[in-house]
Order: C-alpha cells, then sequence, then structure tokens
C-alpha cells in the first residue's frame, strides 16, 4: 500500500483520497498534488516511486517534467508583457521580430501564434538533435519557413513550436530569454521551484519518466500508427519527425532535454508550484498576483474551438491557454490553464478561486481526460 504524504485540510478529504486511490486503482507510480483556494494551499499531497529503477521515494522536493503543462507558464510570460503595454496581442509578430516576416509571415499576430492559428507547426529542413538543443537554428529555421495553411482560417496544435515562436518574441520585447524572465517574473516573486532549463543542482531531485505501455491489440496498434506515426502531423508537430523520442533512451529524461530552453515541453517543476502560480493569476498570494483581472480575463478569452489540424479533435485555446473543454480535464467553463502530455495537468478558476497543479512520472496514454485527473476533478468540485 501507498504512503501518502503531506496535508489535506478540514473539508478535502476527498481529494486526499482520490489522490490516494490512483494509486491502488489507476496505475500510478509517483505523483503530487497541490490545490490552492482564495490564495492558500489547502491540499498538498505527494506518494510513491520517483525513480523505478533505482526505487528513490518521491519526497517533498521532487520535481518532474511536465511537457506541454510549460505552455501555460510561457503564456503567462506574454500576458505580462501585454499587461505593461510592452506588447498587444494584436501586434504582427513581426513588428518585434522583423525576421519572422520572410515567407509570408508578415501580417501573424501574436494572438495567432499563441492560438495555434500561425501554421507553422513543424521545424522544415535537416536539423539534429544538438541544434534543436542550442535553440537558435530552431528560431531560425521558424523565421524562414512559410506558413503551412493561411494564419488565423485554422488552428493546429503547435506542440513544440509555440514555445519557441512565444520564447523567441519575449526575447525580442525584453531583452532577457524567456527562461530567464520566467525565472525573473514569475518564480522569484513566488519563491516557485520550477524552471523552464533546469539548472544542474537541481537535476537529482527530477523524477525518472516511466513510458506508458503500447496497447497490444493490433486494431489499436494500427490506430495509433495512423494518429500519430511517420508522416502524421502528430509526429511533425510533437516528436519533429522523431528527432525527439520517448521510446527507449527517452530524451526526455536526458540532462540535455532539461537544461535546455523548450518553452512548450520541458518545464520542470512541483504540484504546489504549478498550483501557486496558477492561484497568482486570478489573485494574490502572500501579496504577489501576476496578472490582473483584465490581463486574465484577455488571456482566457477563446480564439478558437473545433477541429485541429494536428492533433485530430477538437480543442479551444485563449491566448495560449487550454481552454475548458468536454473533452480537456478542467473544471467548469472559465478554467484556464494546461495539460501536459501523460497527464500533468495545472490551472485556475477564478469563479471558484482556485489554482490546481498535478505532477507525476507514470505517463498515461492522452493528454486528454486521464482518469486521474477526472478524479481529482469530481474529488474537488464534491469538497468545494
Amino acid at each position: 500500500m501507498t504512503t501518502v504524504h503531506g496535508h489535506a485540510d478540514d473539508g478535502f478529504g476527498e481529494v486526499a483520497d482520490a489522490f490516494e486511490e490512483n494509486f491502488r486503482s489507476r496505475g500510478e507510480l509517483g505523483a503530487a498534488f497541490c490545490l490552492y483556494v482564495d490564495g492558500v494551499p489547502r491540499v498538498d499531497l505527494w506518494a510513491g516511486v520517483a525513480n523505478n529503477r533505482t526505487g528513490r521515494s518521491w519526497d517533498e522536493r521532487t520535481l518532474a517534467l511536465v511537457f506541454s503543462t510549460t505552455k501555460g507558464a510561457t503564456a503567462i510570460c506574454v500576458a505580462q508583457l501585454v499587461q505593461d503595454g510592452l506588447l498587444s496581442y494584436d501586434d504582427p509578430v513581426a513588428k518585434h521580430w522583423p525576421e519572422f516576416a520572410a515567407a509570408g509571415k508578415s501580417s501573424i499576430t501574436v494572438d495567432q501564434v499563441m492560438s495555434h492559428q500561425a501554421g507553422l507547426i513543424g521545424v522544415e529542413g535537416a536539423i539534429t538533435f544538438d541544434e534543436i538543443m542550442a535553440v537558435t537554428p530552431v528560431v531560425e529555421s521558424l523565421q524562414r519557413q512559410a506558413p503551412e495553411w493561411p494564419p488565423g482560417s485554422a488552428h493546429g496544435y503547435h506542440a513544440l513550436t509555440y514555445g519557441w515562436l512565444a520564447g523567441e518574441l519575449v526575447a525580442r520585447v525584453d531583452r532577457r530569454r524567456i527562461g530567464r524572465y520566467f525565472a525573473d517574473e514569475v518564480a522569484a516573486p513566488l519563491g516557485l521551484d520550477f524552471w523552464i532549463g533546469l539548472p544542474q543542482s537541481e537535476e537529482d531531485r527530477v523524477a525518472r519518466l516511466r513510458n506508458s505501455p503500447l496497447p497490444t491489440d493490433p486494431a489499436e496498434l494500427e490506430r495509433m500508427a495512423e494518429v500519430m506515426g511517420p508522416g502524421t502531423n502528430v509526429h511533425r508537430a510533437v516528436w519533429l519527425d522523431g528527432r525527439l523520442t520517448l521510446a527507449g533512451e527517452n530524451h526526455f529524461n536526458s540532462r540535455a532535454v532539461h537544461a535546455t530552453e523548450m518553452p512548450a515541453a520541458n518545464g520542470i517543476t512541483d504540484a504546489r508550484s504549478l498550483a501557486r502560480m496558477y492561484a497568482a493569476t486570478i489573485g494574490e498570494v502572500e501579496g504577489v498576483r501576476l496578472l490582473d483581472r483584465a490581463t486574465m480575463n484577455a488571456a482566457r478569452t477563446q480564439r478558437v474551438v473545433g477541429p485541429d489540424r494536428t492533433l485530430v479533435d477538437d480543442t479551444r485555446f485563449g491566448a495560449g491557454f487550454w481552454l475548458h473543454h468536454e473533452s480537456t480535464p478542467m473544471i467548469q467553463d472559465g478554467s484556464f490553464g494546461h495539460p501536459g502530455a501523460g497527464g500533468s495537468l495545472g490551472y485556475a478558476n477564478p469563479e471558484l478561486g482556485i489554482g490546481y497543479g498535478y505532477v507525476m512520472n507514470q505517463m498515461g496514454g492522452s493528454v486528454t481526460g486521464d482518469p486521474r485527473t477526472i478524479a481529482l476533478n469530481d474529488a474537488v468540485v464534491a469538497c468545494l
């Protein structure tokens, strides 16, 4: 039986029960969950195994790579620049990044980049793993590329390119790289353990990801290949045509991926920091508020909803934030945040006053509808 550590305040016992049940019946390996309500941490739990190879336990200091949950942190950085009057969602990207105008991209707006409408889901041409880690070659490739569809006419999840596009925009406007900007303007004021580009000094705290098992049903394997295999938009957008992989020696367990700036997919944090960050987007947390109400509402306003050219499903986005949708594991309309591949999830709901953070190392099969977060969501609703 897995021992759960931490606390759940009176009235939140059902959340602790759901967290524990994830280990008993939903395949959890190691995980943490935190819930802020009206700026106060009401639930803060952790349990399980951080490294299945060594048996290292998940403790209070354990960190996890959260894949696309990172996109919410990046969206907050861009929203802060909008709040400070240095950027507008309506601005053409090329106003701040002149080289981006090449190949018919002069009219693409910040809003279109943040809501996956820019038509730049992959990185064209020969590019190596080391060049991806270096970031600049990716940025230079993206600024040379032509969009794959008329920008604004459709949306398709920019699984990795979203981060490099938004990150370069932050650098052009603020002169700090996004990892530095996030550290200075988001993490430091709140005392977060959250990095986009992890220092070597924190590496031994990171949980080892364990891949989800492949299905054994041949029909299901065939369906996976049709949706995610070579030549598909998922393969191009998520794995950059196979240059990144979860198979074998998972690249996302490597020091190289942990250390680079991949602002769409390599954030490393804990549940406590995720929940605290989102709580500070909707209200004050110990005197710190990241976004004022007007900026928060602008950022969570729906830009697109419907068929996604990458994910072959309906998705719904604001300005960089994944919004509540029938296929999205968040509590009620008005919620904004981001799920990550494998199951991690961070979001806020200002109407309920919650900041929510869940991280884990057992990869699930989908960024939407993970049974672990659905159970936690249901328990939070019951307690509220």
